[in-house]
């Protein structure tokens, strides 16, 4: 197993997903009509946007692809992102069984999105298909997974514990450090996943709702950090060694060191154009700084202002600058 010091990169598995982002005139009433005003299709999910997010950084990180996609043309667009992203691709499995991943999302300008998705591949989506041991043996460092609840069967959870917490486990194991986000859904079944794979992640991240639903107390809104770092510290006692709550108002990071709490920079109204992938690329700029071994309140800095600039695109990852640029903003 090579150290730590010796490791480079970060491998990206979980949902692969191609978003068509319809921007719509307003939301319609039951059987009415409206309009839409644009369409632009892209690549979504936890691991895509993530992965796409690092590679809009133009750093020259290596990142690997992991997932499952169907023999269609939403893979295809999925692969042609990974190889425009630089990524390698080549641990990114196929198969006949359903069709890939993707979701209708419905984006109100000034106020807020909803999704319609169909799972295909992302339920298939099982522990002998995620290459684990082989990225750790090419040298990548970090692990991230995304997201818990949206992973079909590795979300399933029997005596204490789920596939996606037999990958964490094994990603570990690995010399890798593990990293996993959640995903904005009433799921059946949302807590227990999450804590099953607690005691196998150095990282976890989620918004103030997902972290409601994953600890059962009550979050006032995002600017709620009384409720925030109550819920982060329940989620650090069930074995998490750091856990990160992002929201509008702002970052916390909760670890064996400590809370730091960083408040993001308000984004003009007239400068938003979609939040739909802001939380991934707030995921991406803090993973970044993890990965180069930055202090909690850098990482959430560079994370606030890579979500700032993802929320003046219609997909998740298409405004999204170098790192330079961000680190000048």
């Amino acid at each position: 197993m090579r150290p730590a010091s010796e490791r480079r990169g970060i491998a990206c598995a979980g949902n692969w997903i191609v978003d068509i982002v319809h921007t719509i005139e307003a939301w319609p009433a039951k059987s009415d009509l409206v309009r839409i005003l644009d369409e632009v299709e892209g690549t979504g999910g936890g691991a895509a946007n993530v992965m796409l997010s690092l590679a809009a950084f133009r750093t020259g990180l290596p990142l690997w692809a992991i997932g499952l996609v169907g023999m269609d043309r939403h893979a295809a667009t999925v692969r042609l992102a990974v190889k425009a992203a630089g990524a390698d691709g080549t641990r990114l499995a196929e198969t006949d069984r359903a069709p890939t991943a993707h979701t209708h999302v419905m984006n109100l300008p000034g106020d807020s999105r909803t999704f319609f998705y169909h799972p295909g591949t992302n339920d298939l989506l099982d522990e002998g298909d995620i290459a684990v041991e082989a990225v750790a043996a090419e040298g990548a460092r970090v692990f991230y997974l995304g997201y818990l609840n949206l992973l079909g069967r590795l979300d399933e959870v029997a005596a204490g514990s789920s596939g996606a917490a037999r990958v964490l486990q094994r990603a570990r194991a690995a010399g890798m450090v593990t990293v996993a986000d959640l995903v904005s859904t009433d799921r059946e079944g949302f807590r227990a996943a999450v804590q099953a794979a607690l005691p196998h992640l150095d990282v976890l991240f989620l918004n103030e709702g997902e972290a409601a639903r994953a600890t059962g107390l009550t979050i006032a809104g995002a600017g709620d950090l009384e409720g925030i770092a109550a819920a982060a510290a329940q989620l650090r006692a069930g074995g998490a060694g750091a856990v990160v709550v992002h929201t509008p108002s702002l970052g916390l990071w909760l670890s064996g060191e400590g809370a730091v709490v960083v408040r993001p920079d308000p984004v003009p109204a007239d400068q938003m154009v979609s939040p739909v992938g802001a939380g991934d690329a707030f995921a991406a700029g803090c993973l970044y700084g993890l990965h180069e071994g930055w202090g909690p309140e850098a990482c959430l800095r560079l994370g606030h202002r890579a979500a700032a600039a993802s929320l003046k695109g219609a997909t998740a990852t298409e405004a999204i600058p170098a790192l330079e640029d961000l680190l000048r903003g």
